[in-house]
């Protein structure tokens, strides 16, 4: 299985020199001592917008500014590079190497388009792939950027349904996995949703050279207000996913689930205190895959929950106000709040949507 992740010593190793000298004594000795590494969209102090590089014990590295405010994050591991992408409905992605190795690269959509925060390298990291907003169409889209170009856009698919959100690419590089939320969204009216009475949201399965649709997996009709926002894979290849429910409040419907390819769609059925600690809103899913463990995050609810993958019972949850960002860390998982917090170290940013291990 190839790996999606580097550990601290290769991180130190691929930076060099000249990247050490630059970080201040604090940030050299976080470093020095970390195992793992990860980095995520932040607000500062003052209100600018960064992507962090962070350790395990929430210490902060370094930073990188960023236009504007960014949502989801992707990472190559073929490559070092790393991206993060416009909170909907932005029209930037900025790719960066998070080592400092040269000037960032800031990507826009094209005319008629915009991005919905999410997107994954190929598993050579020779191609980034984005989701995308067909806005006049109302069609999802995945653009395509050439990774040796400058990230030169160079084509794109039809995600095969409304509202793509978070994406994912199979470990043998040949399907990309779109989860399609189901909800119309159009840049003249923000962040609205144009139509929660005729939601469709679905997983989609993509063949990565050709854009053909594999296979496609609606949700039950009466969870069809069950917006399907965040993927994630497990040491089996298993997809993973995360919704998000726009019905009535006092509804219990599944939040997670999982599937793969030739299979119908399996939803966990998490105890009924869960369901409602979680606020019917899943906001970020990660799964370890060393430790056989699924978590996922509420901001909403304020709670993070440790599921066992192979068995779907529920191990823990905590309480976290503001929960966002989940990655895996040893033995579970590394969190982060909108308050600022990151495990057990509390800085003075606010930490957006998502982590990604680098």
């Amino acid at each position: 299985m190839r790996s999606t992740t580097i550990d601290r010593r290769s991180f130190v190793k691929a930076a060099g020199i000249g990247f050490l000298a630059s970080l201040a004594p604090r940030s050299l000795m976080a470093l020095e001592r970390s195992d793992a590494i990860y980095a995520s969209g932040i607000r500062t102090g003052d209100g600018s917008f960064a992507v962090a590089t962070v350790t395990e014990r929430g210490e902060i590295v370094d930073q990188v500014a960023l236009p504007a405010r960014a949502h989801g994050m992707a990472f190559s591991a073929a490559t070092g590079k790393a991206a993060a992408f416009a909170r909907r409905p932005g029209t930037y992605a900025m790719i960066f190497d998070p080592r400092n190795k040269g000037e960032p690269v800031v990507i826009n959509s094209r005319e008629g388009r915009h991005f919905y925060g999410h997107g994954a390298f190929s598993a050579d990291g020779r191609i980034l792939y984005a989701s995308e907003n067909d806005f006049d169409g109302n069609r999802g889209m995945i653009g395509l950027y050439d990774a040796t170009d400058r990230f030169t856009r160079i084509g794109e698919f039809e995600t095969c349904g409304i509202g793509p959100h978070d994406m994912t690419v199979s470990e043998d590089g040949r399907l990309l996995i779109v989860a399609n939320g189901g909800i119309e969204t159009h840049p003249d009216f923000g962040r609205i949703k144009l139509n929660l009475g005729e939601m469709q949201p679905s997983l989609a399965l993509i063949d990565a050279a050709s854009g053909a649709l594999v296979e496609k997996h609606l949700l039950p009709a009466e969870w069809s207000a069950l917006s399907t926002r965040h993927v994630d894979l497990d040491g089996d290849g298993r997809i993973w996913f995360a919704c998000q429910y726009e019905g009535h409040r006092k509804d219990l419907p599944p939040l997670v689930g999982h599937f793969a390819k030739g299979e119908d769609l399996t939803f966990i059925d998490l105890p009924e205190e869960t369901t409602r600690r979680l606020a019917n809103y899943v906001g970020a899913i990660a799964v370890n895959r060393s430790a056989g463990l699924v978590g996922v995050t509420s901001p909403k609810g304020g709670a993070s929950v440790t599921i066992d993958a192979r068995t779907g019972k529920v191990l823990s949850e905590t309480i976290i106000a503001d929960a966002a960002g989940i990655a895996p860390a040893k033995g579970g998982f590394a969190v982060s709040s909108y308050d600022g917090d990151f495990l057990s170290t509390r800085s003075d940013v606010a930490w957006d949507q998502h982590i990604v291990r680098i």
